[in-house]
């Protein structure tokens, strides 16, 4: 009997998708059971549909039902820890870190997929990685789940070395790309602008290679 579970925990919508569906995939290929802890419903995002359909008012309707399409597309389930966009990095850190704790817990979680603090481009995306890493500090040695983290900064390799796990998600392609195709307030357009024009090619590249580093604790 497979007792691993794995939890996805990013701040947005979408960022299940475009970092990591692939992975996710071939975990729900193996039978592995996924949730994703989405911090907030990304009601401060830029992006309101291409042409626009969405406005300030609105868009958090617009991407909670994106989510659940997306997550319907990747066979997983949804936790929605109910944070406001935009306010991650003010959130006490030991508060937030409790309630993850609390969280990862309930679930059983043996692996926790994150983003890397200080190499994760938006603060929200910095502060609750941190977060994560902080509610794994909180639990006892032995009992830990692994955490492997996401980064996304230009210089991250530099910086940090060769990613621990490294994946080619090309065999899950179609499935990452339904997903992403799900938020459509936010990449409408922006996928076919990729697919089709020959300087952005390498974006889809880079999307085919999902990429952790394993966060590592002193016992």
């Amino acid at each position: 009997m497979n007792n691993k579970h794995i939890l996805v925990i990013f701040p947005h919508p979408d960022d299940e998708s475009f970092g990591t569906s692939g992975t996710i995939s071939k975990f729900r290929a193996e039978g592995v059971p996924v949730t994703y802890l989405c911090g907030t419903l990304g009601e401060m995002g830029r992006n309101m549909g291409n042409p626009v359909f969405a406005n300030r008012e609105t868009l958090y309707t617009y991407r909670k039902k994106e989510l659940a399409e997306a997550a319907k597309e990747l066979d997983i389930d949804v936790e929605l820890l109910g944070y406001r966009d935009k306010t991650l990095e003010f959130e006490p850190l030991d508060e937030l870190a409790q309630h993850l704790k609390e969280r990862i817990l309930a679930y059983g979680a043996t692996t926790i997929i994150t983003h890397y603090p200080g190499y994760a481009v938006h603060p929200d995306h910095d502060a609750l990685g941190a977060a994560v890493v902080k509610a794994v500090e909180l639990i006892e040695p032995g009992k830990r789940p692994e955490v492997w983290m996401h980064a996304i900064t230009n210089n991250h390799e530099d910086e940090l070395g060769e990613p621990d796990f490294i994946f080619d998600i090309e065999p899950y392609w179609e499935r990452k790309e339904a997903a992403i195709r799900a938020h459509l307030s936010q990449v409408d357009g922006m996928m076919n602008l990729i697919e089709n024009h020959e300087q952005t090619s390498k974006q889809i590249q880079r999307l085919k290679r999902e990429q952790f580093y394993r966060l590592t604790l002193s016992s």
